[in-house]
């Protein structure tokens, strides 16, 4: 489903379309008919993920606060880290999430030709020290089959590059772009790894298992990588539920993300009190494989630091956060949610 059809979806929920177009008229929408087709009412947790809202555009935050247009030493990539770098290979996505971290660039076109690719594959070939290598965008897996096995063996002929990760929502939103055929096209460039997005017990669906089963049995280590979401996942049964279906279709959970201060997703952020509350639930509680990181990706650049008592001290309002490099960072923390 696209900007044009939020009419009849409209109708269909007996809502009144105007609010959705104005905010569609910004953040572009997209949803693809399987992930569609999940929604069961106005304001549930898979609505809330896909379905525009009027309060995207009543946030004053900053459109990008990952600094990643700094951080971009040529067009497309991303290099934060010391070891490892972010290459935006797609703008497309099966579904535009509306708590997208990216959401400034939420249907606009990417670099996509062989002039376009060549600047990014000479800075990681010219850097040696570059070994990690994470495809995103948009998302990877909305590429050509053969465009994608370009781009992976490209990656896979540079020395140094030893390990290969793709940050994909297909498997969640688009659980049938996993064919045979692209395993097998992935399986080909070992060692490779893919982190996906599940954030609610309910998209763990037969369908969804099966585009994990079949990636999985290729030997992809799965990882997945939860936003914190108000009003979506932001209590102890809904997470520890989760993550115990994720480990039953083989994706081991990685990280919970303490919500971006992205502009257009504050009605989405909670404190960072209610996520402690959500780990302290989980330790114990169940296996310990069902216990992700709970990390903050902080603003600035400045990296992603798991909220663990010796990296974070509060001071009133303010968490003061201890970076990966020893610097101490002042995060504003909301207290709304949870």
């Amino acid at each position: 489903m696209g900007a044009r059809d939020l009419s009849c979806f409209a109708v269909r929920f007996g809502i009144d379309p105007a609010p959705l177009e104005t905010v569609a008229a910004k953040y572009p929408v997209r949803i693809s008919p399987y992930y569609l087709s999940l929604i069961r009412e106005p304001g549930d947790p898979i609505w809330r993920q896909c379905v525009p809202d009027p309060r995207e555009l009543v946030d004053d935050q900053l459109p990008d606060p990952l600094d990643e247009e700094r951080l971009s030493p040529v067009p497309g990539l991303i290099h934060r880290y010391p070891d490892r770098v972010v290459w935006l290979v797609s703008g497309e996505c099966a579904v535009y999430c509306r708590f997208c971290m990216r959401k400034r660039r939420l249907g606009q076109a990417f670099p996509s030709t062989d002039d376009d690719r060549a600047a990014p594959l000479d800075y990681i070939a010219s850097h040696p020290e570059i070994r990690d290598v994470i495809l995103s965008g948009g998302d990877p897996l909305m590429l050509a089959d053969g465009e994608l096995d370009d781009l992976l063996g490209r990656l896979r002929a540079i020395p140094h590059v030893e390990i290969l990760r793709i940050g994909s929502r297909v498997p969640v939103v688009l659980p049938e772009r996993i064919t045979p055929n692209l395993c097998n096209l992935l399986r080909k460039h070992h060692p490779l790894y893919l982190n996906t997005h599940f954030n609610h017990p309910v998209e763990v669906t037969p369908e969804a298992a099966g585009a994990c089963a079949r990636l999985a049995d290729a030997g992809i280590p799965l990882g997945n990588q939860t936003v914190l979401l108000r009003g979506v996942n932001d209590d102890p049964a809904t997470m520890t539920l989760l993550m115990q279906r994720l480990l039953a279709i083989r994706v081991r959970p990685y990280y919970l993300h303490q919500m971006d201060l992205v502009r257009g997703t504050g009605h989405f952020r909670t404190s960072m009190a209610c996520g402690v509350r959500i780990m302290a639930a989980l330790r114990g509680h169940t296996s310990g494989m069902a216990n992700p990181y709970y990390v903050i990706d902080l603003p600035g650049g400045k990296g992603k630091v798991p909220v663990l008592p010796e990296s974070v001290r509060r001071e009133g309002g303010s968490y003061f956060v201890t970076t990966y490099t020893g610097e101490v960072v002042e995060y504003l923390d909301t207290t709304e949610g949870c």
